[in-house]
């Protein structure tokens, strides 16, 4: 008789759920039908478009904004253009540590034997190479034109942009070990 009385209950509440859900919708119904009959809203126009002022340049005779003002002509003489003027020796074989960048390099003593005076400097790779007045290095064909105790000093070439040369000077100091 338990069993029965479980399956009762059970069939009892089954049935207030189920009673419970029924498909009263009326509310939702009657609020769609009052927002379908309301009328509808104007729709706002587009805004005027307004014709653009037209602009005549009139500046013709002016500079151009787009030229190089550093730019020179063929007939100017090979001093006064530094394309035609002097530059790096571009046909010389490179030396090994004209493969890397300055930066990279660093002085780590000196040497001399009777009047000649070496630079040890270190390449990335933590090879010694010894360097004396007149070796070139770096990546901007730097090449050495002194040598004291604490620095190697460099005058390098670089590109000015018009097909030129320009000469810097750069310095590598000695590092000490820590």
């Amino acid at each position: 008789m338990n069993k029965s009385l479980l399956n009762v209950v059970v069939a009892l509440v089954a049935a207030l759920l189920v009673g419970g859900c029924q498909r009263d919708m009326s509310d939702l119904e009657d609020f769609v039908e009052t927002v379908k009959s309301r009328p509808p809203r104007p729709i706002e126009p587009l805004p005027e478009i307004k014709p653009q002022e037209t602009f005549e340049y009139s500046a013709y005779g002016l500079r151009d904004p787009f030229s190089n003002d550093l730019q020179q002509t063929k007939s100017e003489p090979a001093e006064n253009n530094p394309a035609e003027g002097e530059g790096p020796d571009l046909n010389r074989r490179k030396e090994m540590l004209e493969s890397y960048p300055l930066d990279t390099l660093s002085m780590v003593g000196t040497y001399s034997q009777g009047d000649d005076y070496w630079a040890l400097i270190v390449d990335p790779e933590g090879t010694i190479h010894r360097v004396s007045v007149g070796d070139h290095m770096g990546q901007n064909y730097g090449e050495v034109i002194a040598i004291s105790e604490d620095e190697v000093r460099l005058r390098e070439w670089q590109r000015d942009g018009l097909g030129g040369w320009i000469q810097r000077e750069a310095t590598i100091a000695l590092t000490e070990e820590e």
